[in-house]
């Protein structure tokens, strides 16, 4: 059969989509730019399996004005583990692994925590979220940016702990996306960039699209994140361009979501996903494969929402491989959400449908990004207009509002009381087994912390309370956080624990997993 009728055979299963694009999209996008105040956003849209839409609206930046076009690459975060479960699909097809190999097998080097663990982790558990690590574990070796090579970064993992019982339930990570990465390269000898870019982008004709921030900095043609850092947690402010090579997910991380996208490469990947890995020229993964990537393994929570919202939250959720599997509004939603500094994305398949949607911002407004999803399927699926995306943003204001309070309660009225050894004894170096070793020193009466692996990621130490200071970051886009100190009976500093402010700070902060203990000190004066 020839490549192309292929190509139209595995669509040919797929009802038609019941609209063409909405005809009043672009007023609706200006008016919640305009109203949220969102740089640049891209849109992409496929139906019956072909691209119908892709367009920028607003600009790249700030700072530069030049306006969103289809071509404009925007940060897409996790939308990109996706690409990682395709390209172990493509080995899986060329026999080179299988999803229930354990890992240890292919990198006799990897291991867990747990020595049972090590050995019974297959492949398809790297992706799935069931290894018993918690919410966002080992995130902080990779945000902020770090240069902690990903070989290194996965040999970590053996001194993270695991928070609940292997294949017990479902917590989201990140750094197993980062084994699944360095696995392509021991298996193919090639990095995971490198794979990503010819087994995947250039078949599917994705020929804007970058793996890595060098690429990704070289494209004039890519839009900036932006982030509100100056109010009394982070998403309140002044809306502000972000440091980009500062805040560049990191090479270790990419796997996990490092990919830059445009609008027109976009159509091409909703409409291989929806062709089941057919291309107009053969194939990128078998249909099999396809099912596999789209099958559920583990159920995920569904998080209540009030009353309003309601209509979108799912009566089930599941994760299957580098998607997760729901339904929404009685049909089968196959998506995942993307978030990385100053940058949101969402990709969504109505696969009964044969409908794609992709919505991209250069900013932290998830109101704008999630509710045009929402609008977007929702006109597919023939429901009535809602404004999802003002819905949400009055959930999100009344849960910020929340949140300022529970700052403010934290930090506005600290005990009187004076910390309990002179400054310079606080000093030295601390070490936690899976992150690394920070300095803390004395320098003008004031403590400083130096962060390893960042060396831009250096704070002050303000006293709050007791032996309790707070992180002041030179660099705003780092989430504040508290520092306690815990003291022997002799007086000595045996411990230091850390944890965000913020109780809304995004989950990847994970600073409460650290715990450091003593590798040095200075003499005390």
């Amino acid at each position: 059969m020839r490549p192309l009728l292929l190509f139209i055979v595995a669509l040919a299963g797929a009802q038609a989509a019941l609209a063409a694009p909405p005809a009043d999209l672009d007023r609706r996008v200006e008016q919640l730019r305009d109203k949220y105040g969102v740089p640049g956003v891209a849109i992409a849209l496929v139906e019956t399996g072909q691209p119908a839409l892709a367009r920028g609206y607003g600009v790249r930046g700030l700072a530069d004005r030049r306006p969103v076009n289809a071509d404009t690459i925007f940060a897409t975060g996790s939308t990109g583990k996706a690409f990682t479960s395709a390209a172990l699909a493509i080995l899986v097809d060329e026999g080179k692994i299988g999803w229930d190999d354990k890992v240890i097998d292919h990198m006799p080097g990897f291991r867990m925590y747990d020595p049972w663990v090590t050995r019974e982790l297959t492949i398809r558990d790297l992706l799935v979220h069931r290894s018993g690590l918690g919410l966002g574990a080992g995130d902080l070796l990779f945000l902020p940016k770090s240069d902690l090579p990903r070989a290194e970064t996965v040999k970590r993992l053996r001194h993270i702990k695991p928070a609940t019982s292997f294949r017990s339930g479902y917590a989201y990570d990140n750094v197993l996306y980062m084994v699944a990465g360095q696995l392509i390269e021991e298996v193919t000898g090639q990095s995971w960039e490198e794979f990503v870019r010819a087994r995947i982008f250039r078949p599917a004709g994705m020929l804007a699209s970058t793996a890595d921030s060098v690429s990704r900095l070289a494209n004039a043609n890519r839009a900036r994140p932006h982030a509100r850092l100056d109010g009394p947690i982070r998403g309140l402010g002044k809306q502000v361009p972000l440091d980009e090579v500062a805040t560049d997910l990191g090479s270790n991380a990419a796997p996990a979501g490092g990919l830059a996208i445009s609008a027109a490469d976009m159509t091409r990947w909703l409409s291989l996903q929806l062709a089941r890995g057919a291309l107009p020229s053969g194939r990128l993964f078998s249909e099999a494969q396809s099912a596999e990537m789209w099958k559920p393994a583990v159920l995920t929570p569904v998080s209540p929402l009030p009353a309003e919202l309601k209509p979108v939250q799912p009566m089930f959720a599941t994760y299957a491989l580098g998607w997760t599997v729901q339904d929404y509004r009685g049909a089968k939603l196959v998506w995942h959400g993307g978030a990385v500094l100053g940058s949101l994305a969402a990709v969504a398949l109505l696969p009964d449908r044969g409908v794609g949607v992709y919505v991209a911002a250069n900013s932290e407004e998830g109101e704008v990004v999630r509710g045009l999803m929402y609008e977007l399927l929702d006109h597919y699926l023939d429901q009535p207009k809602v404004g999802w995306a003002e819905k949400l943003g009055t959930f999100k204001a009344a849960r910020s509002a929340q949140a300022v309070e529970a700052v403010r309660a934290a930090t506005g009225r600290p005990a009187r009381s004076r910390p309990s050894l002179p400054l310079a004894r606080y000093a030295g170096q601390y070490a936690d087994p899976w992150y690394g070793a920070i300095t803390i020193r004395e320098d003008g009466g004031r403590l400083l912390v130096a962060f390893p692996n960042r060396p831009a990621m250096v704070a002050r130490l303000d006293h709050h309370q007791y032996d309790t200071f707070r992180t002041v970051f030179a660099d705003k886009s780092i989430e504040p956080a508290f520092v306690t100190f815990g003291l022997d009976a002799d007086g000595k500093v045996d411990r230091i624990t850390m944890k965000a402010i913020s109780p809304i700070a995004d989950f990847s902060w994970d600073y409460h997993d650290l715990l450091f203990t003593p590798v040095a000190r200075t003499a005390a004066r």
